[in-house]
């Protein structure tokens, strides 16, 4: 199975880093000589390299690090778009999506009415997208937006002494009900949609992992950022995109609406306190079955 990172700018080090970040955690090498890794431009050239962004440098080493994390038997393609632009990244998603089985996509912009001329770059058949919902609440965005992805969303994760204490939606966990984009038919279908009140648009997210910058993960990133280098707590649904792709290849076939809406293959862990709202706004809470907050819920088995 292969996972494929699709990021912005480069990170110059990040093999090394990975390195850095199995060894701490006991994890199995993940390098280009053993295979395990790839880092390409936009066009799938090992040359020439975008310029280097710190922001995005951070980024990637989350994404990355946690993919190997989730998934250490997968391979990782690492897909570095020229720039932060919706062309340069859906050139790097449209190579991605002919060289791996899931892609993870920790990036995303407002909704626009043009949106729907891009929902072919997230047709095809066998490959799954995964991608971030947000970090500021209730409101949508894209491409989380769009029905032939799976969004998502973020929850607050207690732990005490490596064992589970409670799992609830985090406040920043993008979802909301799109402007533009009509919920696919397993959504749609799905019994607890109705509650949501989206009229038949596409309802965000679907799903939900540890996404909580309070109850974070670790991350080593070389590249100095905002001053700083080494371990960093990252949190954001930009944690939760990765770790969905990752588990999605332990599983070894394809996720997507109709897995997550139509099939007991996921056993999912329904949160059901938490909320989302912002700006004095009523919407969401998260409650028993589907909501706005978490989707579905986190994946547990």
């Amino acid at each position: 199975m292969t996972i494929a990172i699709v990021d912005a700018y480069d990170h110059p080090n990040i093999e090394n880093d990975l390195a850095i970040f199995s060894s701490q955690y006991g994890l199995p090498s993940c390098t280009t000589a053993n295979g395990c890794f790839r880092k390409v431009n936009q066009n799938g050239k090992s040359r020439p390299l975008p310029r280097v962004n710190s922001g995005w440098a951070l980024e990637t080493a989350l994404d990355v690090e946690w993919a190997h994390a989730i998934a250490p038997g997968a391979r990782i393609l690492l897909v570095e778009a020229s720039a932060a632009t919706l062309s340069d990244l859906m050139a790097a998603v449209d190579y991605a999506k002919q060289n791996a089985q899931f892609i993870s996509m920790s990036w995303g912009s407002g909704e626009a009415s043009s949106e729907t001329a891009n929902e072919y770059h997230f047709n095809q058949p066998g490959v799954s997208f995964f991608t971030s919902s947000g970090d500021s609440g209730y409101g949508g965005g894209w491409p989380s937006s769009s029905p032939n992805v799976v969004a998502v969303g973020g929850t607050t994760l207690t732990m005490s002494g490596g064992q589970f204490v409670s799992e609830t939606g985090w406040s920043g966990s993008g979802g909301g009900c799109s402007a533009y984009e009509t919920a696919n038919p397993a959504q749609a279908a799905f019994s607890g949609y109705a509650q949501v009140n989206c009229g038949g648009k596409r309802a965000i997210p679907d799903v939900s992992l540890v996404a909580d910058p309070s109850t974070g993960v670790a991350v080593y990133d070389s590249v100095n950022y905002n001053g700083y280098s080494g371990w960093f707590v990252v949190g954001g649904t930009s944690v939760s995109s990765p770790m969905w792709a990752a588990r999605s290849a332990v599983l070894g076939s394809p996720v997507n609406a109709s897995v997550i809406y139509g099939t007991n293959r996921i056993t999912f862990r329904d949160i059901t306190s938490g909320s989302n709202a912002n700006n004095g706004g009523s919407c969401c809470s998260s409650t028993t079955g589907y909501d706005m907050v978490t989707g579905r819920g986190s994946w547990i088995n």
